[in-house]
């Protein structure tokens, strides 16, 4: 559905053979690594750069030491602010693939492993914890290893693996060993793939697939768009085959990326941050700003775009053709890391993409379902983890600074009580319980317990906080979609949506709506 056709796949092609033959010896597509995306700054943005300290630094002893000396364990914060008892729906019509695609475009940008060799960082659990201590030993712990980071004196900075440019990696990798390793090299620039048109298995893991990001496998939602947008590449590929047969397969493999790179930013510009944040949230794009940095804010990914952790349901809605659920009914979402298996046994990917365009998802606040908050990655003792707790203690790993000190960094005023963050009286109490003042909330918890701005799905600190990390991924990217290849990548995608992607690569049709990201109006 919705497939190209020839004559514009053909105006592509000369298009592009034309900029090529006039370019004289320019970069025409970026790098996989990132590099000399900004010629005079050419590690900006780049993998393997520490993540930028756009706030005050928050360690300790101002250098290492983690921050929350003294304060409660984060478990003990998870507990009395984040626990979920029942469902909390969204207030706004909007569907799962808000966080979906938060977490897909998350993975394009931000990547931060383990320290090596390894710095335990556990979180202390309260002794008698039902989940975690049921025994009451008082000495079990969630563990958690602190963050890679930039050796060198002063704060320690922690490094992002991937690149900060929003270029797709997360379909095509970081680095050239991956990159290479993902391709068919059979002459037509195409991805790999299995049987099924699903993506190809990992030589190291033959039960997981493998993608450009290295998390692919975390849950099913974001394995099929991981393989949606392999489809997508192939489609491309297919296409400039047909019509010029005279392009190598590298010259179609870039560009087939480049249209996939630009389409990826318009769905996250003009689809995914409109639902998130509203309307022209964002300043009007001016064009390239070479003296910006599209590098990640730490504060940015390791508090404010966290918040897709409270949307999350207890359950993936998988639906048919006709919007039933398919005989093995919703998954719950306890069940959904890492396995692979639901997609390759349950009718692939498009059961759930069709119900990531129909659920509602949670509401955007302190609390977190059970399924993540006490069975992450399995039962407790089983591999289970608290997302809530490794959230709060990331945050302190990274030396960020708390709630309030993070308001004034970005220019708003501080909260003098906890109805200042809230005015929902539960949650004010809750955040009473284990803080003394507003001043010591961390940051994560603090930002999600705010009020929403309106319009917006969140509060009034995440939205300054995306929107200033969002505005600099854009104009400082030269190879913005609306620029590159002086606007003939914007004319390629100006229609697409991530619907139409949907429609031509899968047997998804008209039965999911055009907005994917907002719900049908009953």
């Amino acid at each position: 559905m919705f497939h190209c056709t020839t004559a514009r796949v053909s105006a592509c092609a000369v298009a592009f053979g034309l900029t090529t033959s006039m370019a004289s010896g320019q970069v025409l597509f970026r790098t996989i690594d990132g590099t000399y995306n900004n010629l005079f700054f050419p590690e900006n943005g780049s993998a393997g750069v520490p993540l930028l300290r756009l706030s005050t630094v928050g360690y300790s002893d101002g250098i290492s030491t983690p921050a929350g000396v003294g304060q409660p364990s984060a478990r003990e914060i998870s507990n009395a602010v984040c626990a979920q008892s029942g469902s909390i729906p969204n207030a706004r019509p909007v569907t799962d693939f808000v966080w979906q695609w938060g977490q897909f475009v998350d993975h394009d940008i931000d990547l931060t492993g383990a320290a090596d060799p390894a710095e335990a960082f556990n979180v202390l659990v309260p002794t008698g914890d039902p989940q975690f201590d049921p025994s009451s030993t008082g000495t079990q712990v969630i563990p958690l290893d602190r963050s890679l980071y930039a050796p060198g004196f002063g704060p320690r900075q922690q490094i992002n693996q991937i690149t900060a440019y929003i270029d797709g990696s997360m379909v095509y990798g970081s680095d050239p060993v991956r990159a290479k390793a993902l391709r068919a090299m059979d002459g037509t620039g195409r991805l790999k793939t299995s049987a099924g048109n699903l993506l190809p298995f990992d030589p190291d893991d033959p039960t997981m697939f493998i993608a450009g990001d290295v998390r692919a496998n975390e849950q099913v939602g974001l394995t099929s768009l991981h393989t949606l947008f392999m489809r997508e590449h192939n489609f491309w590929c297919d296409a400039f085959n047909i019509v010029a047969p005279y392009f190598d397969g590298d010259f179609v493999y870039e560009l087939s990326r480049a249209i996939v790179g630009a389409e990826i930013q318009k769905i996250t510009y003009e689809e995914f941050l409109p639902a998130l944040l509203g309307p022209n949230a964002l300043q009007p794009y001016a064009g390239y700003d070479f003296l910006g940095d599209a590098g990640i804010a730490n504060s940015f990914s390791t508090s404010a775009y966290r918040f897709g952790h409270s949307m999350l349901s207890p359950t993936l809605m998988r639906l048919n053709a006709s919007m039933d659920a398919i005989p093995d009914g919703p998954l719950p979402l306890k069940d959904a890391f890492f396995n692979p298996a639901v997609i390759i046994n349950g009718g692939g990917i498009d059961p759930i993409l069709r119900g990531l365009a129909t659920q509602r998802p949670q509401e955007v606040d302190p609390f977190v379902v059970d399924d993540v908050r006490n069975f992450l990655f399995g039962a407790p003792g089983s591999g289970g983890f608290d997302l809530a707790s490794l959230n709060l203690q990331r945050g302190r790993d990274h030396g960020l600074p708390r709630y309030n000190q993070l308001r004034s960094d970005f220019g708003l005023p501080q909260a003098a009580t906890f109805a200042d963050i809230s005015s929902d009286a539960a949650t004010q109490a809750a955040l009473g319980s284990v803080y003394a003042t507003p001043d010591d909330v961390d940051a994560w918890v603090g930002i999600l317990s705010e009020d929403h701005v309106g319009g917006a799905l969140v509060g009034e600190l995440a939205l300054v906080m995306l929107r200033s990390q969002f505005e600099r991924l854009r104009d400082a990217d030269r190879f913005w979609y609306q620029i590159h290849f002086g606007g003939i990548v914007d004319a390629v995608v100006k229609n697409e949506t991530l619907a139409r992607v949907i429609w031509r690569n899968t047997s998804v049709g008209f039965e999911i709506q055009p907005q994917v990201f907002h719900q049908v109006a009953p």
